[in-house]
C-alpha cells in the first residue's frame, strides 16, 4: 500500500503522500467505480489552488463515470510539505505534475497506460507543457486554460489601477530581496475585490475564490508571481501533442484570455468546448453557476468516446 492511504472501499477517496523533488506532495486518489484497470485522470489546480478549493466536485463526476482520479496539492501549497510556501515556481509545477503522474499509476485498480492529464487555469497550461514531453498520456483536459503569461497580464491590464501595479511591482522586488537573504517571501493576495491589490480583482471573484475555498487554502501568494508568468508561454507545446485533448474555454474569462486558448486548441489539434460564462463559473458552489454540471459531462463524454471506456 502507498505510504499515507488507507484501505480503499467502493467510491472511497483516500490520503496519498508522493515525492518529488525530494518534497512530501499530498494527493487524493478516488479509485475507479466499476471494472479495474482503469484510466486514472492526474488533477492539479491553478495559481494558489489547492485540491480541497474546487477540484472534489469534478473528482468525483469522474469517478462515478468509472475513472480512477489522482488530485494533488503542488509542493508548499495545501497539505504538501515545501518551503517557501505560496512560492509559484513553474519548473518545479510541472515537475509534481510528472511525478504525479508516476504516483499515479502505482494506485492500485490502475491502468499506468491510460493516465490522463486534467488541469484547470493555470494548470491548464501545465497539461500542455507535460503532455507535449510523455509518450505514455492517454487524453489531456484543459478547463479554462491560461497558456500565454503575457498575453493573460495584457488581458487583466485594464482591472488594475496604477496605485495597485506600482503597489504590486515594488513588492515583487521586496520578495526577490528577501529571498536571496534566505528569507520568507512577500506575498500579495491572490484575490481582491474590484481596485483593490491584489493578483486577481475582477467582479465577482473575490467571492468566488473565497466561496470555493477549503481550508487548506491561503489567500496569498508570493509577488513574484508576475516575473514567472512574464516568460510562461505553454502554448508553443501544443503542436506537440499527440495524444487527443479536450479545451474548455469561457467565452467571458477575465483572467485567461479565450483567445490564446483557442489559438493552442487549434495547434494540438483538440476538441473544444464554449461555455458563455467567466473563469469560475466552471466550479461547482459559486453563486449562480450552471455551467459545471456541462463542463463534467462534455469531460466524462470526451473520455469515454476518446479511450473507448
Amino acid at each position: 500500500m502507498t505510504p499515507g492511504t488507507t484501505p480503499l472501499s467502493r467510491g472511497a477517496r483516500t490520503d496519498v503522500t508522493f515525492l518529488s523533488g525530494g518534497v512530501n506532495c499530498a494527493a487524493w486518489f478516488y479509485p475507479a467505480v466499476g471494472a479495474s484497470p482503469a484510466p486514472v485522470v492526474v488533477m492539479g489546480h491553478g495559481i494558489g489552488g489547492t485540491k480541497d478549493s474546487g477540484l472534489d466536485p469534478y473528482a468525483r463526476a469522474l469517478q462515478a463515470a468509472g475513472f480512477a482520479v489522482f488530485a494533488f496539492d503542488y509542493r508548499g501549497f495545501g497539505e504538501s510539505a515545501g518551503t517557501p510556501r505560496q512560492h509559484v515556481c513553474m519548473h518545479d509545477q510541472i515537475s509534481d505534475y510528472d511525478a504525479a503522474c508516476a504516483a499515479a499509476a502505482r494506485q492500485p485498480g490502475v491502468d499506468p497506460a491510460a493516465i490522463v492529464l486534467w488541469g484547470v487555469s493555470q494548470s491548464g497550461g501545465h497539461v500542455f507543457d507535460v503532455a507535449s514531453r510523455r509518450s505514455d498520456i492517454a487524453a489531456v483536459i484543459a478547463v479554462v486554460p491560461m497558456v500565454n503569461g503575457p498575453a493573460a497580464a495584457r488581458h487583466a491590464l485594464p482591472l488594475h489601477t496604477p496605485r495597485s501595479l506600482l503597489r504590486s511591482t515594488t513588492t515583487g522586488w521586496r520578495s526577490s530581496a528577501r529571498q536571496l537573504m534566505g528569507k520568507s517571501p512577500a506575498t500579495i493576495p491572490i484575490v481582491a475585490q474590484p481596485g483593490g491589490f491584489g493578483a486577481l480583482t475582477a467582479p465577482g471573484y473575490y467571492e468566488a475564490a473565497t466561496a470555493l475555498a477549503g481550508p487548506s487554502w491561503r489567500n496569498e501568494i508570493d509577488a513574484t508571481i508576475g516575473t514567472q508568468l512574464a516568460a510562461y508561454r505553454p502554448g508553443r507545446h501544443a503542436k506537440l501533442i499527440t495524444a487527443p485533448v479536450l479545451v474548455q474555454i469561457a467565452d467571458l474569462d477575465q483572467a485567461a484570455p479565450p483567445h490564446a486558448a483557442a489559438k493552442a486548441a487549434f495547434a494540438a489539434r483538440a476538441e473544444v468546448r464554449h461555455y458563455p460564462c467567466d473563469h469560475f463559473d466552471v466550479f461547482a458552489g459559486v453563486a449562480g453557476n450552471n455551467w459545471f454540471h456541462r463542463c463534467a459531462a462534455h469531460q466524462v463524454d470526451f473520455l469515454r468516446r476518446r479511450l473507448g471506456a
